[in-house]
């Protein structure tokens, strides 16, 4: 084994102690990881763009290591960016064609925290098309692959960026997560994904798709990654009115301990016919595990867990379908020359520029807030999203964290729901309900299926408490690793 591509395995706190103690240097990774995506990629088509510039900004770094400079808690380290995230001089393009050539004079301020604190931006990743999917096949530009499994997706709306942690094309990155779109790609891909509690981490320079359910969250190859990442991006931004001053504790301080006594739920709506067996087993180890070290287990009921899926796309739609009338042909981003009025340009644009499954969201998101069908639908799903919400403000009542599967399958084949997209909304059943209540949810790899394919579990936690999420992640990882972690 070629020990230099050893270092691509490696997660972002172990390179960091390599450069710490000069062992390599940032553009020997830089280099390597360019060259392994180069040859890599092809296949699994995890980037939409390469920053060429990052070998430049790392021998900066290289600079600082020779004279013993400290280095910033992530300084030299390459990390990717899904594509609705803006970034300053690089192109963002939500996966669509309408943003085809659109390059932000901005960074997003999650971009912002992660330069003050040494990041190197390698590259934009592949999702679906203004973050419509979960599969990774709506973007314009082509699918992902699963890394596992080339016949398979890598689940979405992040796909692009869990597939390039998973294929060590990238030691970290940051996702977006509306309805399970960090969390269900995550458990595709075998990594660990965080969608943080609505108002932790700034959403400003994120490309709106549903602004009360959109959030900005860590992918990474391990809890403590996680936790080190989610600290850097989190906290009050006066840029955005929804982030939230509430101090942010060090999440690796939680990383410790044990779990004894700690108060587990698990809901039984999630355990619905037709969830994968092998999914289901997987579960019910974790539970074991988790009560062998001392935490009490307890049968809960979410009981408006099945409205989740309605509820969820109803509201989303009806949010997409205003936030994306911007995209007109106008200010920015794609227009068709061919025109008589401004009517036709409007529609010519907006008919070449968006994909199948955003024209779909729209007409569906119109629809609900048209005159006559507002109050039927729209209104009754803000209605039906409180009692969801009080569902689980209740549940933690009794509870300290909450256990679920991240997933109901295992990865589908590439094409399998494509025209089916009823059953692809399915997809995100057991994440959608996280979003619609503003809670913290995370995805924590846990073992592979028969046909070696990863499954997760994922653990939500009450607001503003990814601590308690953190520990007992990191606690699952440890035993599972046979106490390698610590």
């Amino acid at each position: 084994m070629n020990i230099k591509m050893e270092i691509l395995k490696l997660k972002m706190w172990q390179l960091k102690e390599l450069y710490e103690r000069k062992e390599v240097k940032p553009s020997e990774v830089v280099s390597l990881l360019l060259e392994e995506i180069y040859k890599k990629d092809k296949e699994i088509h995890s980037y939409l763009y390469v920053n060429e510039k990052a070998i430049e900004e790392a021998k900066k770094v290289d600079e600082k290591i020779v004279k013993g400079e400290k280095l910033k808690k992530i300084e030299g380290i390459p990390v990717s960016i899904k594509d609705n995230i803006c970034t300053k001089d690089i192109p963002t393009t939500c996966a669509s064609k309408i943003l085809q050539n659109f390059i932000p004079p901005y960074d997003a301020t999650v971009i912002e925290r992660l330069k003050e604190e040494g990041a190197i931006i390698i590259g934009k990743t592949n999702m679906d098309e203004f973050a419509f999917g979960s599969s990774t096949e709506n973007s314009a530009f082509g699918p992902t692959k699963n890394p596992f499994d080339y016949s398979r997706v890598p689940g979405g709306s992040s796909g692009g960026s869990a597939a390039a942690v998973c294929a060590n094309l990238c030691f970290a990155s940051l996702g977006s997560d509306t309805g399970g779109s960090i969390r269900q790609p995550s458990a595709f891909c075998g990594v660990v994904g965080t969608k943080p509690t609505y108002g932790r981490v700034s959403r400003y320079g994120l490309i709106a798709f549903a602004s009360s359910l959109d959030q900005i969250g860590p992918i990474t190859k391990d809890v403590r990654d996680n936790a080190f990442l989610l600290k850097i991006i989190s906290g009050k931004d006066k840029m955005d009115s929804t982030s939230v001053d509430i101090d942010v504790p060090d999440y690796t301080e939680f990383l410790k301990g044990d779990i004894k006594d700690m108060k587990i739920g698990i809901p039984k709506e999630y355990f619905i016919e037709g969830i994968d067996e092998e999914v289901k087993v997987k579960v019910y180890d974790i539970i074991k595990i988790l009560e062998n070290g001392g935490a009490k287990i307890e049968e809960i009921s979410l009981p408006h867990t099945s409205y989740g899926i309605a509820t969820y796309y109803i509201i989303a739609t009806a949010e997409a379908s205003s936030n994306l009338a911007r995209f007109d042909g106008v200010k920015y981003g794609y227009r068709n020359n061919d025109y008589k009025n401004l009517m036709e340009m409007y529609m010519k644009t907006r008919g070449e520029g968006f994909g199948e499954e955003v024209k779909r969201r729209i007409i569906l998101g119109t629809y609900v807030l048209s005159s006559g069908y507002y109050e039927a639908y729209y209104l009754k799903a803000q209605k039906v999203r409180t009692l969801i919400k009080k569902d689980f403000e209740g549940a933690f009542k009794k509870v300290d964290v909450i256990i679920t599967p991240t997933t109901p399958e295992l990865p589908f084949k590439i094409g399998e729901k494509k025209d089916d997209p009823l059953k692809m909304y399915l997809s995100d059943i057991f994440t959608v309900n996280v979003n619609l209540s503003g809670l913290p949810g995370m995805s924590l790899p846990v073992g592979f299926s028969s046909s070696n394919l990863p499954i997760g579990i994922q653990i939500i936690s009450p607001y503003f408490r990814e601590d308690i999420m953190m520990k007992v992640s990191y606690f699952i990882e440890n035993e599972l690793d046979g106490g390698k972690n610590g």
